[in-house]
């Protein structure tokens, strides 16, 4: 699911896997699942954002790491 939703580029944030369409990290989407913000949370904060691409996030750390 998550090819979809995450790419890399070289000339965005220096190549980091990033939501498509944003300069928003996947780490910064696992950080802040790991500091204890839910997912609605999390689209509270960015609300560019929806559920499915922050959980496409969590789902490509999973698989890359």
């Amino acid at each position: 699911m998550y090819a979809q939703f995450i790419v890399r580029n070289p000339e965005i944030m220096q190549g980091k896997p990033i939501i498509k369409g944003t300069r928003i990290t996947v780490e910064l989407v696992i950080r802040k699942l790991s500091g204890g913000y839910t997912v609605e949370e999390i689209v509270a904060m960015y609300p560019h954002l929806n559920r499915l691409q922050i959980l496409a996030a969590l789902e490509y750390f999973e698989n890359c790491n």
